[in-house]
């Protein structure tokens, strides 16, 4: 059995953002891996218009998925959700979903299937260039309320992504085929709870899965493993 982690939209480094959970699966044996998505410059070609979307962070992640024959179990947080639903369709390993305060694609479905008129207010669209980003200065507040520590480290990590990948739709939801559990943030100020509450009704229409609420924000999974 081995993990692949997929983090969220418009940082870099997956594995310092997984880090801590990788340790615990590390002290217990389990392997893990946390791919690279070149729509957010983390491949070596820049984010922008023209440069690697959706598409691509799909192929890296199936790509990193296909790497093993073994049993996997993906977790994915956030923007990550949008590229499990087509990157983890129809492999035999893919045993089980572990989608954390993440969007829920049907086919057909984007990121902007679920944006409301404008962007998120911690968010800042350059449109001529083609990139969007979060803002640093509302990384903390935002985003990780609960781990001050890290906030330094993890804003040296924020990166600009191609913003094509706001409009490019799913051509598969692998959550209507693996069983999967969504861990609801209550206190999430990235993506609202009753959005993730949308997302879990939503859910119980696929296979068998547990679909759970936590009292947490949208970066605790991560940097609190143990709780």
């Amino acid at each position: 059995m081995r993990v692949v982690f997929v983090h969220g939209a418009c940082v870099q480094d997956g594995p310092w953002w997984w880090h801590r959970a990788a340790a615990v699966l590390a002290s217990r044996g389990v392997s893990s891996a946390a791919p690279a998505l070149p729509s957010c410059g983390e491949t070596g070609v820049a984010a922008g218009t023209g440069g690697p979307g959706l598409d691509d962070d799909v192929a890296a992640v199936r790509g990193e998925l296909q790497r093993a024959d073994e049993a996997t179990v993906v977790v994915a947080h956030s923007y990550g959700g949008i590229v499990v639903a087509e990157a983890a369709a129809g492999l035999g390993t893919v045993r089980h979903l572990l989608l954390i305060s993440s969007y829920l694609p049907e086919v057909g479905e984007s990121l902007s299937s679920f944006s409301g008129p404008g962007p998120a207010p911690f968010l800042d669209v350059d449109a001529d260039a083609g990139t969007i980003g979060v803002r640093p200065e509302t990384l903390a507040e935002t985003f990780m309320q609960d781990c001050p520590e890290l906030v330094d480290d993890a804003t040296r990590r924020l990166a600009r992504q191609s913003l094509s990948i706001t409009q490019q739709p799913v051509r598969a939801s692998a959550w209507q085929q693996v069983p999967t559990t969504y861990l609801v943030c209550k206190q999430d100020r990235g993506t609202p709870a009753e959005r993730q509450r949308e997302f879990q009704d939503r859910g119980r229409l696929g296979p068998a899965g547990g679909w759970h609420a936590r009292l947490c924000r949208h970066a605790r999974r991560r940097h609190r493993p143990r709780s």
